[in-house]
């Protein structure tokens, strides 16, 4: 299914296999890459993207703190990514992925003095994803985790708010030595020993029916992060940050991840502890709640879906 997609590349559309760069381009060498993942749902009203300006302010604001130029602003972002949806009329429902790279042929450590090359790519997981590791376990519906001996990235040393392609090794190295462990997932401390998130998920734990999640600063600035602590209120879920010590994970009444596809992960084992219920009470509703918000069913949050059709 993959050779039908029509990929947004520098501003025309190209087929899939034609959308390439050298091995010896800055971006592969190097990896000067920024990037953004986001979804496409099918709702009564035809395709909607998920939060497309809060996604568009995020990949802009990833090139401004690596000193990256774009080749458009805000208003451009939204326009090519509903164009490619457009262009792949046939995906009702799946994940976006925007990709600003250096693509020029580069030996030096610093980038190139040039705009980003922009490569938009929509694709149905179901149908064009398969073999191991290609979707990365987002189909999965629970997880299990544990810690990991590499700590998060420390915010002085690289700018962990941007969404870069170099900073996933830090988070590959964690996953793997969890896996290596019999984890699906990982949970990663920060430098300074309290809880971050998982490889490429927030982290949430419920106590005593309320959710925490660890505070920005150490953590990537997540819309489902985000979405979750503000549509949480709406269900009667009491919800705020907080710096978390290890140890409230092994009190706590429930745990899950949240990401980009599954919004909800809930977690049925953290270390040797196991969970007789996962999801537990306020994950679940939690995911229901999300499930209506993206199939256009929870008229409160209609306005973080941006309709292409």
């Amino acid at each position: 299914m993959l050779s039908e997609r029509a990929v947004y590349w520098n501003g025309k559309f190209v087929t899939w296999d034609e959308a390439q760069v050298h091995t010896m381009s800055h971006g592969f060498c190097r990896g000067s890459a920024i990037f953004d993942v986001f979804t496409l749902h099918a709702t009564p009203v035809g395709r909607a993207v998920f939060r497309l300006d809060e996604n568009a302010r995020r990949f802009l604001r990833s090139a401004e703190l690596l000193g990256m130029k774009l080749p458009f602003g805000a208003d451009g972002f939204q326009r090519a990514v509903m164009d490619t949806v457009k262009a792949n009329a046939t995906v009702r429902q799946g994940i976006i992925k925007i990709m600003g790279f250096y693509s020029q042929i580069s030996l030096g450590l610093t980038p190139p003095d040039a705009p980003l090359d922009i490569a938009i790519f929509v694709l149905d997981p179901a149908a064009d994803l398969s073999g191991p590791g290609a979707s990365d376990g987002t189909e999965a519906t629970t997880a299990t985790a544990g810690f990991s001996r590499w700590r998060k990235l420390d915010p002085r040393t690289v700018p962990i708010e941007a969404k870069a392609a170099a900073n996933y090794l830090n988070s590959m190295v964690a996953r793997s030595d969890a896996m290596a462990r019999g984890f699906s997932h990982v949970v990663m401390l920060d430098t300074q020993g309290f809880v971050a998130e998982g490889g490429t998920e927030s982290f949430f734990l419920v106590e005593d029916g309320r959710l925490v999640t660890s505070t920005l600063g150490t953590v990537l600035g997540s819309i489902t992060r985000k979405s979750i602590l503000e549509a949480a209120p709406a269900v009667g879920i009491e919800a705020r940050e907080d710096r978390i010590a290890p140890e409230r994970l092994f009190r706590a009444d429930e745990l899950f991840f949240a990401n980009t596809v599954t919004k909800v992960l809930p977690l049925t084992r953290f270390e040797d502890r196991e969970f007789a219920q996962a999801p537990g009470p306020v994950a679940g509703k939690l995911t229901a709640l999300m499930a209506d918000i993206v199939a256009g069913r929870e008229p409160r949050f209609k306005h973080w879906l941006f309709p292409v059709d």
